[in-house]
């Protein structure tokens, strides 16, 4: 997060556009105020999910769909410590979730501790998830496809209430990120249907897939008829967010954020051997699952680059909402982390135990190195024109900050 530590207490690590005299300006205010917003809520005796604020009086009380499902642990961090240092508390956190669950996931797939510490650092520090988290709650709430898959494979064990478990961690995913679950929804369930043992366990997946699909309707029904994106996005949008081959390869935004999809330089080749190596072991099904899941997001990434996209975007409605075809990148990260884990372990069978940690030190490297993320985002807590507000009574206010171009 650095230079963000830097003033940890006083800054929000994000990136932001800094306006002078004001508060930096970035998503990462939208994203806490919908975190806030729950707590809010709760200490005031109404009902966490309404949001009584946004465009009133001019439109009825919106639902803070993206309250969910981080907005509970921000409620606390944010009584003890204010908003700023509660943000980056809970974005240190998910770092450790982001890795944790995907550590947990991969023992479950059979890999050595050391093996599946590998893979949770490479899901932890993919350059994607992380930029994705400076700001977006897109990359926070990528934590919950590991520990989807990690609750499905508890229940292949012989306990089917981990499903119920799968079922909540899918399911929540559409509440902060519709886009995201148009690929982590069908990738849950392609993947049960590779490594389901029974017809039980497969028809657990396909219920906690339906319950996903219905949180996705809802919140579609509730945020995008009267919106920007209410009639879909054109193809042209499409292209000029899409991405090209040097993007997955190069460290710096060539075009922006929106088309920022690093995968490291090494993490890719240990995948295609991590991949060979399932083969190998003739673990076909789990081999299909990461490959499709780490193929078609970086397919899709490439948007209109991709000849097919624009047939597929014509046939496939809800592929004409989102304007940024990378949304589906976090599902990418987390099936190459997977391979590269099954790569490490593959590796450490056959050499020193010395290898295992140059790997790990080279790995760190590649995936950090030259990739900044974070800025220092002026909070700007003491406004003093808000400070005279604060007596007088309710009524409207409109801010606009004013921003310069050269």
């Amino acid at each position: 997060m650095w230079p963000a530590t830097k003033h940890f207490g006083t800054h929000f690590a994000a990136r932001a556009e800094v306006i002078h005299g004001e508060a930096s300006v970035g998503d990462h205010l939208q994203a806490v105020y919908h975190l806030w917003l729950v707590g809010h809520q709760l200490e005031h005796g109404r009902a966490p999910w309404r949001d009584p604020y946004t465009f009133r009086p001019e439109s009825s009380p919106r639902v803070n769909f993206g309250g969910w499902p981080f907005g509970v642990p921000f409620w606390p961090l944010d009584a003890a410590f204010g908003s700023v240092v509660g943000w980056n508390v809970l974005l240190l956190l998910t770092y450790l979730a982001a890795g944790g669950f995907t550590f947990l996931w991969l023992r479950e797939l059979g890999l050595p501790r050391g093996a599946a510490l590998v893979g949770g650092l490479v899901f932890e520090l993919a350059p994607y998830r992380v930029a994705q988290s400076a700001g977006h709650l897109r990359g926070m709430i990528a934590v919950l496809l590991p520990l989807g898959l990690w609750a499905f494979e508890r229940s292949r064990g012989g306990s089917r209430w981990w499903l119920l478990g799968a079922g909540a961690a899918i399911a929540s995913i559409p509440f902060s990120d519709l886009h995201l679950a148009l690929g982590a929804v069908p990738f849950f369930l392609f993947y049960a249907l590779c490594r389901a043992r029974n017809a039980w366990t497969l028809l657990g997946a396909l219920v906690a897939g339906a319950c996903a699909v219905g949180t996705a309707l809802l919140v579609s029904r509730h945020t995008i008829p009267g919106s920007i994106a209410g009639g879909g996005r054109s193809l042209g949008e499409v292209s000029f967010y899409s991405a090209d081959g040097l993007d997955f390869v190069s460290r710096h935004r060539r075009d922006g954020p929106e088309s920022f999809v690093f995968l490291g330089w090494l993490a890719p080749l240990l995948a295609l051997l991590g991949l060979v190596a399932l083969l190998r072991a003739r673990r076909v099904g789990l081999a299909l699952a990461l490959a499709v899941g780490a193929i078609v997001p970086i397919v899709l990434a490439l948007g209109t680059h991709f000849p097919l996209y624009g047939t597929i975007w014509h046939h496939f409605p809800p592929l004409r909402y989102p304007r940024v075809p990378e949304r589906q990148m976090p599902i990418a990260c987390l099936a190459l982390a997977a391979l590269v884990a099954f790569a490490t372990a593959w590796l450490a069978r056959r050499f020193a135990l010395v290898l295992t940690v140059v790997l790990v030190a080279a790995l760190f490297l590649d995936l950090r190195l030259g990739v900044t993320a974070y800025r220092v985002a002026r909070a700007d807590e003491g406004n003093a024109a808000y400070a005279a507000l604060r007596p007088l009574p309710a009524g409207r206010l409109l801010e606009l900050p004013v921003l310069t171009r050269a």
